[in-house]
């Protein structure tokens, strides 16, 4: 087995939801030669100002945008890829789709970087982070931090037929000053809802979590898959404000620091306390209120 050692440490993650496929592109960049860039990434694809919701809290929401965009996404932040796609296919369609796929795979473990797969050990991104020929097998990261192996022939192939790999080959010559404009009109399209999504985006998300605090039905407010989006969306903003920070966007580090305290603070209140109440809930809708008025505000100055 060829294997590198990669583990999640290193990437932060203040709630443990940050999203599957930020998490695994930070950390595919954090073990490449342009770890400088493993923060920034987050924010730079866009991803820091993604939002998503399901009318009923489907956690997959997440998970659902157009995947071919994310090469051009991660280019924006400095970064050059390979990208594979297959979905709902015929069995031989998606097995030639594998097999054409395999070389930049063990090209990239070769290299010493991992290499960013959906589906690889539960219904989430994680990483490929070795392969052994003889024994057709890969050794993976999952999410939850299992470190397992999977069988060649299971690639876009396990629970969802679905094949999507991403390898990272290099840096490009992108300069900081437009990478800094760019991602700012990323983040203001996402922010806008302008990218295309089956469900609910952008700052129309906000309402949308707002009423389930403001029901009398306590149902959706007080369910897990609302502990996964608070957890999820505070994770992803900290990387919104330490992009603004570092790049010396003193409004908009402002503004993203009182957004990411808000998410954080709403998550520690749906952990801890009981959201029958209906004095909690009320405080996790202001919260979210006052975190919305701020992206707002954010958006006219991008």
């Amino acid at each position: 087995m060829n294997k590198l050692n990669i583990t999640w440490d290193g990437v932060y993650d203040s709630t443990g939801y940050l999203f599957s496929f930020a998490k695994s592109l930070s950390a595919a960049v954090k073990n490449s030669p342009w770890s400088e860039l493993s923060e920034d990434i987050i924010a730079t694809s866009g991803f820091a100002f993604r939002m998503w919701v399901n009318p009923e809290l489907c956690p997959s929401a997440m998970s659902i945008w157009q995947f071919d965009r994310q090469p051009t996404w991660i280019a924006n932040g400095g970064l050059e890829t390979t990208y594979a796609g297959c979905y709902w296919q015929p069995d031989n369609v998606m097995e030639q789709a594998r097999l054409d796929v395999m070389p930049k795979i063990t090209q990239s473990i070769d290299n010493g970087i991992p290499v960013i797969a959906w589906d690889i050990g539960v219904l989430e991104w994680g990483l490929l982070t070795g392969y052994d020929d003889k024994t057709q097998k890969f050794s993976t990261l999952s999410i939850t931090g299992a470190a397992e192996e999977m069988d060649y022939a299971l690639l876009g192939k396990r629970e969802m037929p679905m094949l999507n790999v991403i390898t990272l080959t290099d840096k490009n010559a992108k300069k900081n000053e437009d990478i800094i404009a760019d991602t700012l009109k990323l983040a203001k399209a996402h922010l806008n809802g302008e990218e295309w999504c089956e469900n609910i985006k952008g700052l129309d998300v906000y309402p949308v979590l707002t009423h389930f605090f403001e029901m009398d039905d306590t149902r959706y407010a007080t369910c897990w898959n609302m502990e996964y989006y608070l957890g999820t969306y505070a994770a992803l903003k900290w990387y919104a404000r330490k992009f603004f920070e570092k790049n010396n966007l003193s409004e908009l580090a402002k503004l993203y620091n009182t957004v990411y305290e808000n998410w954080n603070k709403a998550f520690e209140i749906k952990k801890s306390t009981d959201l029958a109440a209906e004095k909690n809930r009320k405080v996790i809708a202001e919260l979210l209120m006052e975190a919305k008025e701020c992206e707002r505000k954010a958006v006219e100055l991008m």
